[in-house]
């Protein structure tokens, strides 16, 4: 007797996709920062300072008002000393019983030419005060500073774990499939029968 059934087993199917585990390390760059600070040159310049002073210069050739006082004082008070001193010596002659005519004495002394040493005078009688300070010269130079800062590069591990996907393409089934003939009832219709076999899975 031939068999009525065909059965058919279809297996599942599957694919694995594997990932494996890895470690990454990431670095920074390294930088490095410069600062520069710009120097100086400073030049401080004190030139020579003259003071002048003509008082006394133009004193002595036309005088101010209060120093012609003053002067005129000063030589008053020489002849009020000058005829003091002349006075008391002529007293003195008159007091002297030595002498036997004081007067004429007296009067040849005043009438007789003045001596002594003369000399040419040149105006002014003094020269102008002067008086100085000294120059000063101050430099200062500053170089260039120049800073440096490193910045040191730090690395990163990042660990990545392993990945496991599973994809199915296919799932299982059993296919079964009727290959006989048909049967008829009674057996013998099967003879007024003429046609194609019935699909039984439609």
């Amino acid at each position: 007797m031939e068999p009525l059934l065909r059965i058919t087993t279809i297996p599942i199917k599957y694919e694995i996709k594997t990932k494996k585990a890895s470690l990454e390390y990431s670095h920074s760059k390294a930088q490095l920062v410069t600062n520069r600070e710009k120097g100086r040159f400073d030049i401080q310049n004190s030139p020579i300072k003259v003071r002048l002073d003509t008082y006394d210069a133009r004193n002595s050739v036309c005088p101010t008002t209060m120093e012609s006082v003053r002067q005129s004082a000063q030589k008053g008070l020489a002849a009020a000393q000058e005829a003091t001193a002349a006075y008391a010596e002529e007293g003195a002659l008159l007091l002297d019983p030595n002498i036997s005519n004081p007067l004429d004495q007296i009067a040849v002394q005043r009438s007789q030419m003045p001596t002594g040493e003369f000399g040419l005078q040149f105006l002014p009688t003094t020269g102008p005060d002067i008086e100085w300070s000294d120059p000063d010269l101050s430099i200062q130079y500053q170089m260039d500073k120049i800073s440096f800062d490193i910045k040191v590069a730090n690395g990163d591990f990042e660990f990545i774990p392993g990945d496991v996907e599973v994809s199915i393409t296919q799932m299982p089934d059993v296919k079964i499939e009727y290959i006989g003939k048909p049967i008829y009832v009674p057996p013998s219709a099967a003879e007024l029968f003429n046609h194609s076999p019935v699909d039984v899975l439609a």
